[in-house]
């Protein structure tokens, strides 16, 4: 299963956003793919992102299994389920 997180840097939610992953990974052992929405706008029209910061679980086929939305970011274990 793959789990992006899809934000921009710069922006005030970047820190929040960066201090989750790197607890994510310290904790797991594992990375969670990073995107920018700029760079990847297709992708973020594909699955309706309009919100940042946006983290995707998505199923091997590209079927969205979970998301989260906004500043309130998932616990770890929330995150690392899809990934297992």
């Amino acid at each position: 299963m793959r789990v992006v997180c899809i934000y921009r840097d710069n922006q005030d939610y970047t820190r929040l956003v960066d201090e989750w992953l790197e607890n994510f990974r310290r904790q797991t052992g594992r990375e969670v793919e990073t995107m920018n929405p700029d760079e990847n706008i297709n992708f973020c029209e594909a699955y309706d992102v309009v919100e940042y910061p946006t983290i995707l679980a998505l199923g091997g086929s590209g079927e969205v299994r979970a998301s989260w939305r906004g500043r309130n970011l998932p616990l770890i274990n929330e995150v690392l389920y899809y990934m297992i």
